[in-house]
């Protein structure tokens, strides 16, 4: 087993937070070869700031979310999708933290651009990367739908809702004193994201299941899946005199091919009446298993 097998083999043992982590680092690391080999194509994957530079640009509304401008960004994040995939995931299907993720992420890209877009002064130069709105959807889901649980800092045991309660301060003092301003919207928005669905899921109202199926929807409109022509049994039709199956008689087992040539013999000559109850019955059978 190569390297490659050996990776693919490891990769289908994660669960889908971890899948989650493998595909943002090979994302990160194609981002940072990019930044230096070709930073053009780089900027193509990075939210640029602004109505319309960022509308030119709809890809980077996801994209952006799979870069990270350094190491301890992506760290942070992949420690952050790894904790709210030990909660979330023993409850919620793969497919529902995903969905949650992206919306995350797309919540935390509408937040940049409509603040950039209206405020421009104050986001001069900025570009928006990182998973982090995603993370934050993740994270404020777990901590609004389990509030009580309590996660290990260091010494001590701290319930989930506090902890939620310090990244909502932190990120809306940042706001205030205009410190990443862009990306403290973001985690804003992808805070927001999570708390709603979390109290809607508590009601027993799934938000997320009808994104899922949209995101179905699209990813199958550029699958090119031809349809399987339905396959229809052969109906047994009276044979007149004159008329032969060759087309049916070559498609059967060669062992029977004697025995079938006899029965259409015996049909030309004498029509299909003139069969017994056993020669129709070997007939419609060998039909039916062509």
């Amino acid at each position: 087993m190569n390297v490659w097998d050996q990776f693919k083999a490891k990769y289908a043992t994660f669960d889908t937070s971890g899948k989650l982590i493998t595909v943002i680092f090979a994302t990160t690391l194609l981002g940072w070869i990019l930044s230096y080999a070709y930073a053009p194509a780089y900027l193509q994957m990075v939210l640029p700031n602004g109505f319309l530079p960022a509308l030119l640009q709809p890809w980077s509304w996801i994209s952006y979310g799979f870069l990270h401008d350094g190491l301890f960004h992506f760290i942070g994040n992949a420690f952050g999708i790894h904790i709210a995939g030990r909660y979330i995931l023993n409850l919620f299907k793969g497919r529902q933290f995903l969905t949650l993720f992206f919306l995350g992420v797309i919540a935390g890209a509408m937040s940049f651009v409509v603040a950039t877009g209206l405020f421009p002064g104050f986001f001069s130069g900025n570009l928006l990367l990182g998973a982090s709105a995603g993370v934050f959807a993740l994270i404020f889901f777990a901590c609004s739908y389990f509030p009580e649980s309590e996660i290990r800092l260091i010494f001590v045991n701290v319930k989930l809702k506090y902890i939620a309660y310090f990244f909502l301060a932190s990120n809306i003092v940042m706001v205030a004193l205009q410190v990443n301003t862009g990306g403290s919207l973001a985690h804003l928005a992808g805070a927001a994201v999570g708390y709603y669905a979390a109290t809607r899921m508590r009601n027993g109202i799934d938000v997320l299941e009808g994104f899922s199926k949209m995101g179905d929807y699209i990813v199958n409109l550029f699958k090119s899946t031809p349809k399987k022509p339905k396959q229809r049994k052969a109906k047994m039709k009276t044979v007149y005199k004159g008329k032969t199956s060759q087309s049916k008689a070559s498609k059967v087992a060669a062992t029977d091919q004697a025995k079938i040539d006899a029965i259409l013999d015996k049909i030309s000559s004498s029509g299909y009446e003139s069969l017994s109850k056993a020669e129709k019955d070997y007939l419609f059978k060998a039909g039916n298993d062509k």
